[in-house]
């Protein structure tokens, strides 16, 4: 998965010479996390909302009024913005930018073409990719299979057993978690399954009698029926 195709195109930027305070009306109007700060069509700096919380709870226990004055009249994002935030290109994949997220501890990032801004990634999209790649608003059932090592042909097994079950297949996700080593420390996964079933007791059944042990199930609820 390539970040230009999951980012959020074309992102409201601002200069460097525009008022904190208008800033932040640009932020909650829009809903927004984040903000690149653009100069002459270069990306100069980056102020988050979390930037600007943190400066108006300031002032705000201050109780000085000259210093709310300036913070209203005066203060400039060029003044306050982070200086050559943390980017990724566009043509990055999302692994890289989880990674770089993880490592950095940021929650968002402008993705760059060069110097020039051309979307926002946050942790936000991130999540909403999650949602969708687990089904969250399909209501899909699901179980998670005990680690195991995945040898050739192992997912197409389990896919056979949860379709023999009589359940339609959605996704299959190996997942390797950091407690869960194998023999001479080859990292086991577990497998998390999506599927529509009437039952999911019955898929469970059909992957334990294939030698898959199933640590947890649970069971999409379908909406109920107008009376």
């Amino acid at each position: 998965m390539i970040v230009r195709n999951w980012m959020q195109p074309n992102p409201k930027t601002i200069p460097g010479d525009m008022l904190v305070s208008e800033a932040k009306r640009v932020l909650s109007e829009n809903n927004l996390h984040a903000l690149p700060v653009v100069d002459e069509g270069s990306l100069r700096g980056l102020v988050t909302r979390a930037n600007l919380l943190r400066m108006g709870q300031f002032v705000l226990r201050t109780q000085n009024p000259d210093e709310f004055n300036f913070f209203v009249t005066r203060l400039k994002v060029r003044d306050i913005m982070v200086r050559n935030p943390a980017t990724v290109a566009a043509d990055d994949t999302m692994e890289q930018c989880l990674l770089r997220g993880q490592e950095l501890g940021v929650a968002q990032f402008p993705v760059v073409e060069g110097r020039q801004v051309v979307g926002v990634i946050s942790a936000n999209e991130i999540f909403q990719l999650a949602a969708h790649c687990l089904g969250a608003w399909e209501k899909r059932s699901g179980v998670t299979l005990a680690p195991l090592e995945l040898g050739p042909g192992v997912l197409g097994r389990i896919a056979d057993a949860v379709e023999g079950a009589g359940a339609v297949l959605q996704a299959l996700y190996p997942i390797g978690w950091h407690e869960d080593q194998a023999d001479g420390g080859y990292l086991k996964k577990r497998v998390i399954i999506r599927f529509h079933a009437n039952d999911v007791r019955e898929v469970v059944t059909a992957l334990q009698a294939a030698g898959y042990p199933v640590i947890e199930s649970v069971q999409a609820h379908k909406p109920a029926l107008a009376a």
